[in-house]
This record gives structure tokens, C-alpha cells and sequence, in this order.
């Protein structure tokens, strides 16, 4: 499979060749949502969390004894039934969330949904980004015009709005690796785009951004990285 290669001008330049086994596979919604699944669980963050009566401050002592009070019998302050006391069964961070996905699963979940971005005309490879020294507002330019090229394989001959006339649309950039730190700290201020090392691209980061731009080194790292068995 063939896939167009485009400078940091939106200018053709040739194509790239590409592995049918990662960009040319067929939709598989029921993998694609194990995997997202999965995925997301795995990220989830256990935030919630109550204090139990062995967590809270205070009750080390018993607020009065046992017998000849005529009170009713308590041995601690903190006690659930108390105001201030711990809580019963509340949440705790304890709570594990993550799911297990296999491998070779999580390899073909992402290979489907770059095959996706593709037949739906979001995902573009471009030459190479040169950036000559950190300029956010250079890097906003350049990722501006690439937003152009989105979508141009629709059949319907409309163009969904904001498309082709500058308005900047959320994105993901793959990059081989994060050495060159003047990309990287261009992009990484622009709050539409996403910049990503190829070898921790995910299905989920995939379908998150509309669109997906690859520069041809990091499509090379793709293949390299996920093509194993």
C-alpha cells in the first residue's frame, strides 16, 4: 500500500510505501472496543477515597466507660455513628480499575484504527518538520496549513467546514522520537495538538484526535516497533 508524502507546505512529493498488515486492515469495531475499554480502565485514576475509623484523627481513648452512666456503650470517638467518625464502606483508593488486554490484541486494535484514520482521509505523513528553533507561533503556522489536507479522499465532493481554510483542528503528531527538542517545544504549547513518540502510539490516542499527522521516519518506526509477532 501506498500512502502520499507532503511537505510542511502541504506540497506533494512522492509517496511512501507502507505494510498492508498495519494500514490496510479491515474494521473490527469489536476489537477496537475490547481494547478502548481496556485501555481507558488502565488510565483511570482512583481519586475517591473516605476515611475509615482507623484513619481518621482522634478516639484513641474511650469517651467514658463502659458501665453506670446510663449512656450507651462506646469505645471510641471516631466511631461511624459519631459525627466526625470514619466512614462505612465508603470508596477507597484501594480500588484497582485496570484490565488485562494481550498483546497481540493491543497490536491489531492499532493497526485497525490506523487503517480507519486512512479510509476516512485523517491521517497524513509528512516529510519532515523543520523548525530551526522553538517558535510556538512557527509551529501553529506549519501545523495550520497541514490541517489542509484532511479528509480529501471523501466521496460526497463536500468539505465538512473549517477545513481547508485555516481554522486549526485538534490533531495527533507522531514523531520517531522526542530528540529534537525545538519541534517538541513548539508543539507541545499549541492546545490543539498532541505530539507523541511512535513506539507509545495507542488505538485509544488514535481515535481520541481527529486527525493524525506522521512524519515518514515515524510511520518507518511504526512498522519497525508493531510488526513483530
Amino acid at each position: 500500500m501506498q500512502l502520499p508524502i507532503y511537505t510542511q507546505n502541504a506540497e506533494n512529493v512522492g509517496t511512501i510505501e507502507v505494510s498492508d498488515a498495519i494500514f490496510a486492515l479491515p474494521m473490527n469495531q469489536d476489537l477496537l472496543h475490547q481494547v478502548i475499554v481496556s485501555q481507558s480502565a488502565n488510565r483511570r485514576q482512583v481519586i475517591a477515597h473516605a476515611k475509615g475509623r482507623s484513619e481518621v484523627r482522634g478516639g484513641g481513648r474511650k469517651p467514658w466507660r463502659q458501665k453506670g452512666t446510663g449512656r450507651a456503650r462506646h469505645g471510641s470517638i471516631r466511631s461511624p455513628l459519631w459525627r466526625g467518625g470514619g466512614a462505612t464502606f465508603g470508596p477507597t483508593k484501594e480500588k484497582d480499575y485496570s484490565k488485562k488486554i494481550n498483546r497481540k490484541m493491543a497490536r491489531k486494535a492499532l493497526g485497525v484504527a490506523l487503517s480507519s484514520k486512512i479510509r476516512d482521509g485523517q491521517f497524513v505523513v509528512v516529510d519532515a518538520l523543520n523548525i530551526e528553533e522553538p517558535k510556538t507561533r512557527l509551529a501553529s503556522k506549519i501545523m495550520r496549513t497541514i490541517s489542509g489536507l484532511f479528509f480529501p479522499t471523501l466521496q460526497s465532493g463536500s468539505r465538512p467546514s473549517g477545513v481547508g481554510t485555516g481554522k486549526a483542528k485538534k490533531m495527533l503528531l507522531v514523531v520517531p522520537t522526542m530528540e529534537n527538542t525545538a519541534l517538541t517545544k513548539s508543539v507541545r504549547n499549541l492546545p490543539n495538538v498532541e505530539i507523541m513518540e511512535a513506539r507509545n502510539l495507542n488505538s485509544l490516542d488514535i481515535l481520541t484526535f481527529p486527525n493524525v499527522v506522521a512524519l515518514k521516519d515515524a510511520v518507518q518506526a511504526i512498522e519497525k516497533t508493531f510488526s513483530k509477532k
